[in-house]
């Protein structure tokens, strides 16, 4: 491998595991302000307040060739081949891997980004449970994964609040019939109440306005939805109109080939699977493949098929569905303690694949 400048934007799934792997054989930077891993598929375990080891972003990278600077990227010089860091530095590169992933998108409800916790803010959700004065009321908003996880975790870590689970349509709507019914019967045992088809148009001090009606809360975590993070929008680079960037079958920026761009900054189309959904379920093996490019270990177009859906119901509950290839349903499905070792067996598998 020729000693060319490879920076690495971000240091989630996707980026650490391109990282870890070009790594062997070349010359990296990577580029993210964290020193421990986001590790996002257990984020509604830290909102809970539970222990979640998050390696050091040093251990993952412990025998390879790169180089972590904790920085911010701010700005990218796609014509000079420059990132402009927060800390005023500038990092030349010769080929540039971004992964900076997604944010929680807001979708202009009025006072939702100034009264609800995104769910990112996992950390300051468990202190405002742990320091409140009595218990209440929390609205977890979104009807999917990450909403019923985090309701799920919620109301088994805190008995004594009441939780509810607040979709614009579904909860669990996409899962097989098996899949749905055992959610729902989860959430109900755990006393979590469901509001369907309630659309919130709006956030205050005090709870929600949905398009169901009133719902009151002294807590609202946002699950709703992801978007793009805007770095890649605003450098020039080609996206779509939700600003996910324009790849080819290699992963490469259609606008700029020097750039490879991967997990969900990248709208990524597979032959016979379709447009890969956000997640780690996909980002994570778009960062391996992309390491074995930039090695010259592989010159194979991205290829990726789906074998299953997981979600944690709680400590001691969890569904495991599986599906075809192009991500619609089986009717199988795996649950109860069986389901809930099954993604922690994934879960722990996840990290040991970032190297």
């Amino acid at each position: 491998m020729t000693e060319k400048q490879i920076v690495v934007l971000g240091a989630g799934y996707a980026g650490l595991a391109a990282a870890t792997r070009a790594g062997k054989r070349g010359r990296v930077t990577l580029v993210a302000p964290e020193s421990r891993i986001l590790h996002r598929i257990r984020q509604h375990e830290t909102s809970a307040g539970l222990p979640v080891r998050r390696p050091a972003v040093a251990e993952v990278l412990r025998g390879r060739g790169v180089r972590h600077v904790r920085a911010r990227a701010t700005e990218l010089d796609l014509a000079g081949r420059k990132v402009l860091l927060d800390n005023g530095d500038a990092l030349a590169y010769d080929t540039l891997v971004y992964a900076l992933g997604s944010r929680t998108a807001w979708h202009d409800v009025p006072g939702a980004a100034e009264h609800a916790h995104p769910v990112e803010r996992a950390a300051e959700i468990a202190e405002r449970l742990r320091t409140a004065q009595r218990p209440g009321t929390v609205a977890v908003v979104g009807g999917g994964a990450t909403g019923i996880e985090l309701a799920a975790e919620l109301a088994e870590a805190h008995p004594r609040w009441t939780v509810r689970i607040v979709a614009a349509g579904q909860v669990g709507g996409w899962f097989s019939a098996r899949g749905h019914d055992h959610v729902h019967k989860v959430l109900r045992g755990l006393g979590v109440a469901v509001h369907e088809h309630a659309a919130v148009t709006a956030v205050d001090t005090g709870g929600l306005t949905t398009a169901a009606g009133r719902i009151d809360a002294d807590l609202v975590v946002w699950a709703a939805s992801m978007e793009p993070q805007p770095l890649a929008a605003e450098a020039g680079l080609a996206v779509t109109p939700d600003g996910r960037a324009v790849v080819d079958d290699h992963l490469r920026s259609v606008s700029h080939p020097e750039v490879y761009v991967i997990g969900d900054a990248a709208e990524v189309t597979v032959p016979g699977t379709g447009t890969l959904r956000m997640g780690c379920a996909t980002a994570l093996p778009q960062g391996q493949y992309l390491g074995k490019v930039l090695t010259g270990r592989t010159d194979e177009p991205f290829a990726f098929r789906y074998v299953v859906q997981c979600l944690s119901l709680g400590r001691r509950d969890g569904l495991l569905q599986f599906i075809h290839g192009d991500d619609s349903m089986r009717p199988a499905v795996l649950t109860g303690r069986a389901g809930r070792l099954a993604k922690a067996a994934i879960l722990r598998s996840v990290v040991m694949s970032l190297r």
